[in-house]
């Protein structure tokens, strides 16, 4: 990790935002720590960062307790989630972005403990239709947002999504664009809550794609710090 990774990364979201007439404070950047030792957390920690987001769940809980005297650290899930490990989820992040199916959805709800917020969850949908990535089809979208917001215990904050990669700029965005049209969509359709209005998508290599088309998460690692340590999780 470079000593102005942070500084590089937020000057690039910043150009981003004004080349589309957008406000910055509208992009928020979430430090993808995956693989990358607490330490470097404390590091990014110390140059301001508050967001981070864990692939692996037992990865994450583990570095959710060493990092524990950290104030105000805020913890995201980002990668894949299967029903054996919700709980873990539901007791220790703020945030997971990967809600797919609506049994994962209602166990999260069911096992997020009494004492916590409600826990913020993206809808991830499949934009790319790459039989390999995760998400719920476009055409199930609305109906699984509508299930998801019914439960108490979550609250229902937008989508997340990945482009394929090796795209062209004019295909990626137009992947993106159809997470955006689908937010939209649902605002209009049903009753509009402040805070359902977030777009998860967006990495290293195409955020600034991303932030034209709406985003307001972007989801960094590699710009923030370096490449990752193979083989191990």
């Amino acid at each position: 990790m470079t000593v102005n990774s942070r500084e590089a990364v937020l000057n690039r979201i910043k150009d981003a935002c004004d080349a589309t007439h957008r406000e910055v404070s509208g992009v928020a950047l979430l430090a993808v720590s995956k693989l990358h030792p607490p330490d470097a957390v404390r590091r990014l920690y110390a140059q301001g960062q508050r967001a981070f987001g864990e692939n692996y769940v037992q990865e994450g809980v583990d570095k959710i307790a060493e990092l524990a005297d950290l104030p105000n650290i805020e913890w995201h899930m980002i990668g894949p989630l299967q029903s054996n490990k919700t709980r873990e989820v539901a007791e220790n992040f703020a945030w997971v972005h990967t809600v797919e199916r609506e049994k994962i959805a209602v166990r999260l709800n069911d096992q997020r403990p009494a004492h916590l917020p409600a826990l913020n969850v993206c809808l991830q949908v499949n934009i790319s239709g790459e039989a390999s990535k995760s998400g719920c089809a476009i055409s199930e979208a609305a109906m699984l947002a509508a299930a998801i917001s019914a439960l108490p215990r979550l609250c229902l904050r937008g989508f997340m999504g990945m482009a394929a990669p090796g795209l062209s700029e004019t295909e990626t965005r137009a992947q993106f664009a159809v997470l955006r049209d689908l937010l939209r969509k649902i605002c209009a359709e049903g009753t509009k809550r402040d805070d359902f209005n977030v777009l998860s998508m967006g990495m290293s290599d195409d955020l600034e794609w991303a932030i034209a088309e709406g985003a307001t998460i972007v989801r960094v690692g590699t710009a923030l710090f370096g490449a990752r340590r193979v083989g191990h999780h």
